[in-house]
């Protein structure tokens, strides 16, 4: 137990960060152009590793929001921004595998490959 008076940081440290702080964090490709925000990310159960940060990009007047699970690994926190990058261009997303709504996808191994596949990280 921490003692009166000491500083405990409660979601986020040097090196780790809750996941409540991470939901709603900007993205951002290298040429500081914002693509979406983190909607949430998806954890390997047994291993408890992040295997996809779910990016929402859309909605409002551009019409429904759309799902965008993005590998962890491509990934990179930028201390200048305030959010995540991403090497790679806004159209990198068209065709890329997303949903809409509540139709969430299977996150199996097949939707993994294609994932993964569309972003280079087989």
């Amino acid at each position: 137990m921490a003692e009166q008076g000491t500083n405990v940081a409660h979601d986020e440290t040097e090196r780790l960060i809750a996941s409540n702080k991470v939901e709603g964090t900007a993205v951002y490709n290298r040429q500081g152009e914002k693509l979406g925000s983190i909607h949430n990310f998806m954890v390997e159960k047994v291993s408890g590793r992040v295997e996809y940060a779910v990016m929402t990009a859309g909605g409002g007047l551009l019409g429904s929001a759309r799902y965008y699970p993005l590998p962890w690994d491509v990934l990179t926190y930028s201390t200048e921004r305030g959010g995540y990058e991403v090497d790679f261009e806004p159209g990198r997303l068209e065709g890329a595998p997303s949903y809409q709504g509540e139709e969430q996808p299977r996150f199996d191994r097949d939707y993994d490959d294609r994932v993964r596949g569309h972003y280079g990280r087989r």
